[in-house]
């Protein structure tokens, strides 16, 4: 039976730490599935379709990544797409607190789904989309943290 991940977040943009976890998840699961999170309380630099769009562009010829919306609860999705793990990131004890309680309440939802936390490399362990848009609203360079795709799309939004 083949490993189903899960990797669920808003990916506003996706960074370097976010596509480590998935690189090393890769060694875990036999397949990833990043579920790009259409949250309207979020207001997200770049539209659901932009942010899938740069993630498609960096995962190509890597037929065990998959890219789509998140539109439902992450359990439901899961079930969806026969996954049965959630992967998550956890950069700080500060996320802990907060994706325990995810984690049991996804549980409470659907027993046969187990999420699973990673720590992001030590270089990513500070990294956030928002940390990112900081750098690039202020026009810092951006190469040690995002993709040359992201980096570029950043530079013309922010334009």
């Amino acid at each position: 039976m083949k490993k189903i991940a899960v990797y669920p977040g808003t990916f506003d943009p996706i960074t370097n730490g976010h596509f480590d976890l998935v690189k090393r998840g890769l060694k875990l699961f036999d397949r990833i599935i990043i579920a790009v999170a259409l949250n309207p309380q979020k207001k997200t630099l770049f539209s659901i379709n932009e942010r899938v769009s740069l993630i498609n562009s960096m995962i190509t010829n890597q037929p065990s990544l998959e890219v789509h919306v998140l539109d439902k609860l992450v359990v439901n999705f899961a079930k969806t797409h026969s996954a049965t793990i959630i992967l998550r990131g956890l950069r700080a004890i500060s996320d802990f607190e907060y994706e325990v309680q995810l984690a049991s309440m996804n549980r409470s939802m659907e027993p046969n789904i187990e999420s699973v936390f990673m720590s992001p490399a030590e270089e990513f362990s500070f990294l956030s989309s928002s940390i990112v848009k900081d750098i690039a609203r202020h026009g810092g360079n951006l190469e040690k943290y995002v993709h040359q795709d992201v980096a570029k799309a950043l530079k013309e939004k922010l334009q």
